[in-house]
Protein backbone atom coordinates (compact mmCIF):
# COMPACT_ATOMS: atom_id res chain seq x y z
CA UNK A 1 0.00 0.00 0.00
CA UNK A 2 1.68 3.05 -1.26
CA UNK A 3 0.39 6.47 -2.64
CA UNK A 4 -1.57 5.47 -5.75
CA UNK A 5 -3.87 7.58 -8.10
CA UNK A 6 -6.78 6.24 -6.14
CA UNK A 7 -8.30 8.78 -3.60
CA UNK A 8 -10.35 8.09 -0.39
CA UNK A 9 -12.94 10.65 0.71
CA UNK A 10 -12.77 11.84 4.41
CA UNK A 11 -15.27 11.41 7.30
CA UNK A 12 -14.06 13.87 10.14
CA UNK A 13 -14.71 12.75 13.63
CA UNK A 14 -13.60 14.89 16.87
CA UNK A 15 -11.66 13.66 19.58
CA UNK A 16 -11.90 11.09 21.76
CA UNK A 17 -14.13 8.68 19.99
CA UNK A 18 -14.51 5.73 22.32
CA UNK A 19 -14.84 2.15 21.23
CA UNK A 20 -18.87 2.32 22.56
CA UNK A 21 -19.73 5.22 19.73
CA UNK A 22 -17.78 2.42 16.94
CA UNK A 23 -19.48 -0.78 18.31
CA UNK A 24 -22.36 0.34 20.42
CA UNK A 25 -22.86 -2.23 23.61
CA UNK A 26 -26.48 -2.45 22.80
CA UNK A 27 -25.36 -4.43 19.58
CA UNK A 28 -22.53 -6.61 21.10
CA UNK A 29 -24.73 -9.99 21.01
CA UNK A 30 -24.96 -10.11 17.67
CA UNK A 31 -22.43 -10.44 14.42
CA UNK A 32 -20.41 -7.83 12.71
CA UNK A 33 -23.40 -7.29 9.99
CA UNK A 34 -25.55 -5.53 12.66
CA UNK A 35 -22.87 -4.17 14.87
CA UNK A 36 -21.62 -2.34 11.97
CA UNK A 37 -25.25 -0.23 11.30
CA UNK A 38 -25.11 0.98 14.59
CA UNK A 39 -21.35 1.94 14.12
CA UNK A 40 -20.94 6.04 14.97
CA UNK A 41 -24.60 5.97 15.43
CA UNK A 42 -24.83 8.13 18.37
CA UNK A 43 -22.45 10.86 16.65
CA UNK A 44 -22.82 10.10 12.99
CA UNK A 45 -26.30 9.12 12.30
CA UNK A 46 -26.00 8.95 8.54
CA UNK A 47 -22.08 6.76 8.83
CA UNK A 48 -22.99 3.78 8.42
CA UNK A 49 -25.48 4.00 5.70
CA UNK A 50 -23.19 5.93 3.50
CA UNK A 51 -19.76 5.16 4.19
CA UNK A 52 -18.38 3.62 1.30
CA UNK A 53 -15.45 1.16 0.16
CA UNK A 54 -12.25 2.87 0.52
CA UNK A 55 -13.03 6.00 2.95
CA UNK A 56 -10.94 7.35 5.61
CA UNK A 57 -11.95 8.40 9.06
CA UNK A 58 -10.07 11.43 10.41
CA UNK A 59 -10.49 12.17 14.23
CA UNK A 60 -8.94 14.30 16.63
CA UNK A 61 -6.38 12.74 19.72
CA UNK A 62 -7.27 9.30 21.67
CA UNK A 63 -9.01 7.72 18.81
CA UNK A 64 -10.24 4.24 20.29
CA UNK A 65 -10.29 4.77 24.04
CA UNK A 66 -12.49 2.80 25.97
CA UNK A 67 -13.00 -0.95 26.39
CA UNK A 68 -10.63 -3.46 23.93
CA UNK A 69 -13.91 -4.87 21.73
CA UNK A 70 -11.97 -5.60 18.60
CA UNK A 71 -15.58 -5.24 17.14
CA UNK A 72 -14.31 -1.74 17.80
CA UNK A 73 -11.97 -1.74 14.87
CA UNK A 74 -13.23 -4.79 13.11
CA UNK A 75 -16.38 -2.88 12.00
CA UNK A 76 -14.68 -0.39 10.05
CA UNK A 77 -13.03 -3.35 7.82
CA UNK A 78 -16.44 -4.76 7.60
CA UNK A 79 -17.73 -1.40 6.26
CA UNK A 80 -14.74 -0.77 4.14
CA UNK A 81 -13.00 1.73 5.71
CA UNK A 82 -9.45 2.01 3.92
CA UNK A 83 -7.49 3.90 7.20
CA UNK A 84 -8.26 5.75 10.17
CA UNK A 85 -6.13 9.24 10.31
CA UNK A 86 -5.54 10.75 13.96
CA UNK A 87 -2.66 12.48 16.38
CA UNK A 88 -3.50 9.75 18.88
CA UNK A 89 -4.43 6.29 19.47
CA UNK A 90 -5.62 4.06 22.53
CA UNK A 91 -2.70 1.56 22.74
CA UNK A 92 -5.29 -1.42 23.14
CA UNK A 93 -7.58 -0.42 19.82
CA UNK A 94 -3.94 0.32 18.04
CA UNK A 95 -3.14 -3.44 18.51
CA UNK A 96 -6.92 -4.50 17.69
CA UNK A 97 -6.73 -2.45 14.54
CA UNK A 98 -3.75 -4.01 13.11
CA UNK A 99 -4.80 -7.57 14.36
CA UNK A 100 -8.13 -7.22 12.00
CA UNK A 101 -6.24 -5.28 9.53
CA UNK A 102 -7.15 -1.80 9.73
CA UNK A 103 -4.38 0.52 9.28
CA UNK A 104 -4.13 3.59 11.57
CA UNK A 105 -2.11 6.58 10.78
CA UNK A 106 -0.77 8.83 13.16
CA UNK A 107 -0.53 12.52 12.17
CA UNK A 108 -0.03 15.29 14.01
CA UNK A 109 -1.99 17.41 11.36
CA UNK A 110 -4.91 14.89 10.88
CA UNK A 111 -7.43 17.77 12.35
CA UNK A 112 -6.14 19.82 9.98
CA UNK A 113 -8.19 17.65 6.96
CA UNK A 114 -11.80 18.41 6.04
CA UNK A 115 -14.95 16.56 5.54
CA UNK A 116 -15.10 15.12 2.56
CA UNK A 117 -12.15 16.02 0.85
CA UNK A 118 -10.50 13.53 -1.19
CA UNK A 119 -6.81 12.26 -0.05
CA UNK A 120 -4.52 9.99 -1.12
CA UNK A 121 -2.06 7.74 1.15
CA UNK A 122 1.65 7.23 1.10
CA UNK A 123 2.69 4.58 3.42
CA UNK A 124 6.42 4.43 2.67
CA UNK A 125 7.20 7.97 2.89
CA UNK A 126 4.77 7.61 5.01
CA UNK A 127 2.40 10.62 4.23
CA UNK A 128 -1.09 12.08 3.53
CA UNK A 129 -1.44 14.02 -0.05
CA UNK A 130 -4.86 16.52 0.48
CA UNK A 131 -6.28 18.82 -1.87
CA UNK A 132 -3.60 21.14 -3.17
CA UNK A 133 -0.41 18.56 -3.27
CA UNK A 134 -0.80 19.35 0.41
CA UNK A 135 1.84 16.51 2.43
CA UNK A 136 1.07 15.83 5.85
CA UNK A 137 3.80 13.85 7.44
CA UNK A 138 2.76 10.43 9.41
CA UNK A 139 4.96 8.16 11.99
CA UNK A 140 6.11 5.48 10.11
CA UNK A 141 3.99 2.24 10.51
CA UNK A 142 6.33 -0.68 11.49
CA UNK A 143 7.04 -3.22 8.46
CA UNK A 144 5.75 -6.06 10.09
CA UNK A 145 2.34 -3.89 10.95
CA UNK A 146 1.73 -2.93 7.21
CA UNK A 147 1.82 -6.82 6.53
CA UNK A 148 -0.81 -7.45 8.75
CA UNK A 149 -3.14 -4.42 6.98
CA UNK A 150 -2.02 -6.11 3.56
CA UNK A 151 -2.78 -10.00 4.44
CA UNK A 152 -6.60 -8.41 5.90
CA UNK A 153 -5.41 -8.89 9.22
CA UNK A 154 -2.86 -11.12 12.00
CA UNK A 155 -5.41 -14.53 11.35
CA UNK A 156 -5.09 -14.30 7.28
CA UNK A 157 -1.30 -13.69 7.49
CA UNK A 158 -1.17 -16.90 9.90
CA UNK A 159 -3.42 -18.66 7.44
CA UNK A 160 -1.07 -17.31 4.74
CA UNK A 161 2.52 -18.69 6.29
CA UNK A 162 0.92 -21.78 7.74
CA UNK A 163 -0.95 -22.87 4.80
CA UNK A 164 -5.14 -22.82 4.84
CA UNK A 165 -5.97 -25.81 6.93
CA UNK A 166 -3.82 -24.67 10.15
CA UNK A 167 -6.36 -21.79 11.08
CA UNK A 168 -10.01 -22.04 9.91
CA UNK A 169 -11.71 -19.45 9.45
CA UNK A 170 -14.44 -19.30 11.90
CA UNK A 171 -18.34 -19.11 10.04
CA UNK A 172 -19.20 -15.40 10.38
CA UNK A 173 -21.80 -14.85 13.44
Amino acid sequence: MSATKATHRVWRLGADIDTDLLAPGHSMKHGIDIIAKHCLEAIRPDFAAGVQRGDVLVAGPNFGIGSSREQAAAVLVHLGVTAVIAPSYSGLYFRNAFNVGLLLLTCAEAETLSEGEQIALDTTAPEIVAPGRKRLACEPVPGFLMDMVRAGGLMNQLRQRSGPSAFKKAPDA
